[in-house]
């Protein structure tokens, strides 16, 4: 089986995120995700360390959103904004 490699192109970011190349680009542009741009094309790479990086610390983000905003089955309209008439 062959190593893994170093770098990756934004759409096989996207493929393993199962995201599109754009939603990936934004977050190579605000800084989420480390990227370099090689060329003078400016093709953007993913280090594959990068990557597990930005993934491990999506886990932690969501956890603690998760332990801050405890999920509730009371008021089974949560989310939904109420409209008030004038």
């Amino acid at each position: 089986m062959p190593p893994s490699p170093r770098f990756l192109l934004l759409a096989d970011v996207a493929e393993i995120l199962n995201t599109s190349s754009a939603q990936v680009y934004a977050l190579v542009r605000r800084g989420d995700l480390k990227a370099a741009k090689i060329g003078g094309r400016g093709q953007w790479r993913v280090q594959a360390d990068d990557l597990e990086t930005y993934i491990q610390r999506a886990f932690r983000d969501a956890e603690q959103f998760i332990a801050e905003h405890p999920f509730s089955d009371e008021g089974s309209d949560e989310g939904s904004e109420a409209t008030e008439e004038v």
